[in-house]
């Protein structure tokens, strides 16, 4: 029977520190002055406690890094009337310290010398952007996860500005993937697998199938299932291998051309004709990369990476890195033999090289190993007389050119602490996110801020949670949970890798992190609207709602393996990102020529041209939720910024 009342989850036992916050909205009245606290969670970057990848609760975009970005918005600007000016003078301020950000002072400093001078602003109380690190600590060891940006997907296409960044910082993707070749089998070699819940709010009762390798779903497996016959007969149907060309007489440029126009779920419902319940198997088709369901992605992308359906349209291959090479890629298929890279906190590595590179002093160490398990030391990010300095806490407000000619500079109002303050720079990079660029640079011509405003980012949540040991998955048999219809809607054991002194489990009486995911959004309707309605979702959940939905989730899923949320949970960090990933344009709602090709009308390209001494760089100005993507454009801006030096 599952644990239904709070006691039973375990609602009231201690577990690692929950952020005090909680996610509640902060007041929001003056348009200076705000609680000390907003922006810094009570703490002070300067204290020696001052550790956020340990911060527990509601992260990603937690309480105070984003309110006074939204008053701004609400209100259509900001009284800079009693800002600060601190006096300061910068060759280069950056707005936004995520992993562009970081990229673009990087490739700034490299041409500039290491006696140029640049400030990066960032509304968080970490660096990295979406590349976070949630930490624990339980039984006297380390664990950590990635809270955002997950892997270095498909290095061997890595452009060479990205490329040179993993070199410049140290990444030896090589050496990490030879030293974790062992260990990466470990849950293969345990006979742990993928699984389906089926639960009782769709299906009518509780029931964990497992499923088993290989290609397709075994008469075993679908007699396990609450499934029809038709449903059962559809499934073995798809990938029986003698499905026909739905599209007969049509070359296979017509049949790709059609299948860019109709969603995956359409195309499975309506021609490949499945019964609705098969579905329930690929609703979440495309969720990890676009944020939206088989309902909003095109048939063709569905075909493209590996969905069924299409065995028997005679469609021919995809030119190599056709989709993924493109300017706002979807990074499709891998290269045979190749593979992606997940650091045990996932990209939060490579911003913490990408921080050391810049300030050494800050994370103790000298290669990838050893900052794995490295205490990064905040109070260095920012001390006078070093090349670069980072700025946590601190939300741009403004940002105008004030002079004319040679004597033209970048004035960056930002409010830290409750207090408006204002900084001045020779050139700036926007490397924040798109949409917010035409509030904080009122000055843009209107086609470039109409062109910034049209991609709405996809929500998403990477929920961590911290468990005493993982028995119950090496008594169920598996390691990675399909759950569609539940709250997340997929539930992992972190990959098994190690990277220094951090070291992964070993054994299932260890310690482990599992990773859950969770989409919110609105099946059936526009793909811009269902990021909307996500986004405001998201906002408006506190984080007792996903404390009691996680707990009830994996007692559920779990309960069969002996799992008990009330004894096993010993941490918990909710990572919302209402802005996640970049827009990608999609044949669906955006026209052909923006998908397939590189043209100028692309709005991500009309948006991200400089303006006077401002340049932009992120994800979004390549219309890709891409690591390698963001560098890119970190590079791009750099260089056009470079003919004011």
């Amino acid at each position: 029977m599952s644990k239904s009342n709070d006691k039973d989850l375990g609602m009231n036992r201690p577990i690692s520190r929950r952020n005090f916050i909680n996610g509640v909205a902060l007041p929001l009245g003056g348009s200076m002055l705000l609680p000390p606290w907003s922006g810094a969670l009570a703490q002070r970057v300067d204290q020696a406690d001052y550790y956020p990848p340990t911060q527990l609760g509601m992260r990603g975009s937690h309480a105070g890094s984003f309110e006074i970005g939204h008053q701004m918005r609400d209100q259509r600007g900001w009284d800079l009337s009693s800002a600060v000016d601190t006096g300061e003078e910068y060759d280069l301020v950056i707005v936004g310290g995520g992993i562009s950000g970081l990229s673009a002072a990087l490739f700034f400093i490299e041409q500039a010398g290491r006696d140029a001078r640049v400030l990066i602003l960032d509304n968080h109380d970490d660096f990295g952007g979406h590349a976070k690190r949630n930490e624990f600590t339980y039984g006297g060891r380390m664990l950590a996860l990635n809270g955002g940006t997950l892997n270095i997907e498909s290095p061997e296409r890595y452009n060479a500005p990205s490329r040179a960044i993993l070199d410049a910082i140290g990444i030896d993707i090589d050496r990490f993937l030879s030293n974790n070749a062992e260990s990466r089998q470990m849950y293969s070699r345990m006979g742990l697998g993928s699984s389906y819940f089926f639960d009782k709010e769709t299906w009518g009762e509780d029931k964990l199938v497992k499923r088993e390798s290989g290609y397709g779903y075994s008469d075993e497996f679908l007699a396990q299932t609450p499934l029809s016959e038709k449903a059962r007969a559809d499934l073995k149907r798809l990938h029986s291998g003698s499905l026909p060309d739905y599209m007969p007489g049509l070359s296979s440029d017509q049949k790709k051309e059609r299948l860019a126009k109709i969603s995956y779920t359409d195309f499975m419902l309506n021609t490949v004709k499945v019964d609705p319940e098969v579905m329930w198997f690929f609703m979440s088709s495309g969720k990890s990369s676009f944020a939206v369901g088989a309902d909003a992605l095109p048939a063709l992308f569905a075909w493209q990476t590996g969905e069924p359906g299409f065995s028997g349209m005679n469609l021919e291959p995809t030119p190599e890195g056709r989709l993924a090479d493109l300017p706002g890629g979807h990074h499709g298929r891998q290269l045979p033999g190749a593979g992606s890279v997940h650091f045990p906190d996932g990209n939060a590595t490579i911003a913490r090289l990408l921080v050391r590179w810049h300030i050494p002093e800050a994370v103790p160490g000298s290669t990838q190993e050893d900052v794995g398990a490295a205490r990064v030391d905040y109070s260095l990010l920012d001390r006078k007389n070093q090349c670069t300095r980072i700025r946590l806490n601190s939300t741009v407000v403004h940002v105008q050119h004030v002079g004319t000619d040679a004597s033209r500079r970048v004035q960056v109002n930002y409010v830290k602490d409750g207090v408006t303050q204002r900084v001045s720079g020779r050139a700036c990079v926007m490397a924040c996110w798109n949409t917010a660029i035409p509030y904080l640079v009122p000055e843009l011509p209107a086609k470039q801020k109409e062109a910034l405003a049209y991609g709405v980012k996809g929500p998403l949540v990477y929920t961590s949670v911290a468990i005493r040991n993982w028995k119950a998955f090496e008594k169920l048999g598996v390691s990675r949970i399909t759950t569609p219809t539940m709250y997340h809607s997929r539930i992992l054991l972190d990959e098994a890798v190690s990277l220094g002194d951090l070291r992964h489990a070993e054994s299932p009486d260890e310690p482990i992190v599992l990773a859950l995911a969770r989409y919110p959004g609105a099946p059936g309707k526009p793909r811009k609207e269902q990021h909307l309605i996500g986004r405001r979702d998201l906002l408006a959940t506190s984080f007792e709602t996903y404390e009691r939905s996680i707990r009830d989730q994996l007692g559920r899923v779990l309960q069969a393996g002996g799992f008990d949320p009330a004894r096993d949970i010993v941490g918990i960090a909710v990572n919302r990102w209402p802005h996640g990933y970049s827009y990608t344009y999609n044949p669906l709602n955006d026209p052909m020529e923006w998908v397939f090709s590189s043209t100028d009308q692309r709005p991500c390209v009309i948006g991200r041209q400089p303006y006077g001494n401002i340049a932009i760089a992120n994800a979004d100005a390549a219309a890709s939720p891409h690591t390698d993507a963001a560098i890119l454009e970190a590079h791009r801006a750099v260089q056009e910024l470079l003919r004011l030096f």
